[in-house]
């Protein structure tokens, strides 16, 4: 029996992948805009968030990048950034969220004459006041943040790697590489990626979106803990439903995927949710999640996209309760706050039973 989505609002969801710069409130975009003054498609609320949505939603990844110009834009400040981070907990806790990683490129967010540390304790301090304003809301979740590399730029460095490793024990719970995926494989971040083995510090990278198996193999060799997306796994399934090789690795591995449903029918995975990979990558046993990636551009939030995913596979509570225990696994926690984690999903999913 499928799960709708008044259901789905009130069950206890983790997001791994969601974009900070990808889930601004329309409203807060125009604000922030005003005083900056930066020009917007539209400066009513409702449209703006159609325009980011259409925008979005071209079939193109190039394309749907784009729309990040304008948040990026009005992220340039130590107000905006905190801004954001707050509210970015508080609509996760509202969606019945009750752990939340916000990943973010500090690179990205250097114009108005912060330095990249200053970038990331502007989101800390965000991101607790979130948690403090949900807990006052009624709503216990925690939250961290990801700290993003740009894939594209000409040159890498560990210059990223570097600043998550210094604040690892200050809300930054791991790394990412993120952007233009074709054309810029896993392997040029191989520096960055050794650093973090080094020091013991997890990563996912986004793989398998807009490139193919050998993107993901890449993340695998690199020593990824997660992949972001990872919908074209499904690439190396032969026809007649046996598993490639590296298929076989990441489920022996347990390497969780983090699917992002709409997001990827909006950059060309499928035209329709039911023709979407995720059915048969969760049939065949891997460690799904689901996820929004950006709350904005696709319209959309968790329990919208568990509901989405619930009526095109006819997954009930206990599928769902599965891909919400994945991600409750695979949360970049330590043992001793991931396990409270895996529970309250369990309870929380016993308690919607009876």
């Amino acid at each position: 029996m499928t799960v709708d989505l008044s259901t789905c609002v009130r069950l206890p969801k983790i997001a791994l992948h969601d974009h900070l710069d990808g889930g601004l409130r329309p409203a807060t975009i125009i604000e922030l805009a005003a005083e900056v003054g930066h020009q917007l498609p539209s400066t009513d609320a409702d449209e703006l968030g159609r325009w980011f949505y259409s925008a979005a939603d071209s079939g193109s990844l190039v394309r749907y990048l784009e729309t990040f110009a304008h948040t990026v834009a009005v992220m340039q400040s130590a107000d905006a950034l905190r801004r954001v981070a707050r509210e970015f907990v508080e609509d996760q806790a509202a969606d019945g969220v009750i752990h939340a990683e916000a990943r973010w490129a500090p690179e990205q967010h250097l114009a108005g004459g912060l330095s990249l540390a200053e970038t990331v304790e502007a989101v800390r301090d965000g991101l607790a006041e979130g948690v403090a304003a949900a807990a006052a809301a009624g709503h216990t979740i925690s939250a961290t943040q990801l700290l993003t590399a740009m894939r594209h730029v000409p040159q890498p460095t560990t210059e990223i790697a570097e600043l998550a490793v210094a604040y690892r024990n200050d809300s930054v719970a791991g790394f990412d590489i993120a952007g233009a995926e074709d054309g810029f494989p896993p392997e040029r971040f191989a520096a960055s990626f050794a650093y973090l083995r080094d020091h013991d510090m997890p990563f996912t990278v986004h793989a398998g979106e807009a490139a193919g198996v050998e993107s993901i193999r890449g993340a695998v060799a690199q020593g990824a803990w997660r992949i972001g997306h990872g919908v074209r796994l499904v690439e190396d399934f032969g026809a007649d439903g046996t598993l490639g090789e590296l298929t076989q690795e990441i489920l022996n591995r347990r390497i969780p995927l983090e699917v992002s449903p709409s997001s990827n029918l909006q950059t060309g995975i499928a035209t329709r949710m039911v023709d979407h990979p995720f059915g048969r990558l969760a049939e065949v046993g891997l460690d799904v999640t689901i996820n929004c990636d950006n709350r904005l551009m696709s319209a959309t939030t968790m329990s919208r996209e568990y509901a989405l995913v619930s009526e095109a596979f006819n997954y009930d509570l206990d599928d769902l309760e599965q891909f919400s225990l994945n991600a409750a696994h695979g949360a970049f926690l330590p043992a001793d706050q991931r396990l409270p984690l895996v529970d309250r999903v369990r309870h929380g999913f016993a308690a919607l039973r009876h």
